[in-house]
C-alpha cells in the first residue's frame, strides 16, 4: 500500500457515500454528495501524479484506477437516473462506451496492442465532470440553475464519450490490420 493506491482506494471508498446521499431528498445532500465527487476527482489526479513523480506506481494501482474512475461515474450517472437528472439512455451510452472501451483494450493487451489514451478521453473525462457535478447539486443556489448546466455538459460529454469510443475501435482495427 502506498499513496497512489490510497488515495484511489479512498475515490471506491466514496462511492457509497455519494450513493447514500443521492437516496435522500434535498439540497444538502446533494451539496454534500457533489463536494465528495469533486474530492474524489481530484484523487484521480493526484494518484497518478504521485505515483510518477514518487516512482511508486504499482499493479494493483493500474487495477484499480481505472475501475475506481468507473465505478465513480457509473454510479453517479445510475443514481441520477430515477432522479430524473440524467437521461437513461445517456447513462446507457456513456457506461456502455466504457465497458467496450476496457474490453476491447483488454484483448488488444492479450494481443500485444497498445491502445494509447490521448487527448479525446481526457476531454471525454473533464466534461463529464462538468456534467456531474451541477447535476449532483441540481437545484438552483443564487439564480444558477446548476441541473441546465450539467445538461448542457452532459451532451458535450456524450459527443466526446462516442467519438473517443469511435477513435479507441477504429485504432484497434487499423492496429489489427497492419
Amino acid at each position: 500500500m502506498n499513496l497512489a493506491n490510497a488515495l484511489t482506494i479512498s475515490r471506491i471508498v466514496v462511492v457509497p457515500v455519494i450513493v447514500i446521499l443521492l437516496l435522500c431528498d434535498g439540497l444538502i445532500p446533494s451539496v454534500i454528495a457533489a463536494v465528495l465527487f469533486v474530492a474524489a476527482t481530484i484523487t484521480d489526479y493526484l494518484d497518478g501524479y504521485f505515483a510518477r513523480k514518487y516512482n511508486i506506481e504499482s499493479d494493483l494501482g493500474k487495477l484499480l484506477d481505472p475501475l475506481a474512475d468507473k465505478l465513480l461515474i457509473a454510479s453517479v450517472m445510475i443514481m441520477l437516473i430515477p432522479l430524473d437528472r440524467v437521461p437513461a439512455w445517456i447513462a446507457a451510452i456513456i457506461i456502455g462506451r466504457e465497458l467496450a472501451v476496457t474490453g476491447l483494450r483488454s484483448i488488444a493487451s492479450e494481443k500485444h496492442i497498445i491502445i494509447a489514451a490521448n487527448w479525446l478521453g481526457k476531454y471525454k473525462t473533464a466534461f463529464q465532470c462538468a456534467a456531474l457535478i451541477p447535476l449532483l447539486i441540481h437545484y438552483p443556489i443564487f439564480g444558477i440553475q446548476f441541473q441546465l448546466a450539467g445538461e448542457f455538459f452532459l451532451w458535450i460529454a456524450l459527443f466526446f464519450s462516442v467519438w473517443s469510443g469511435y477513435d479507441y475501435i477504429s485504432s484497434y482495427v487499423k492496429q489489427t490490420l497492419a
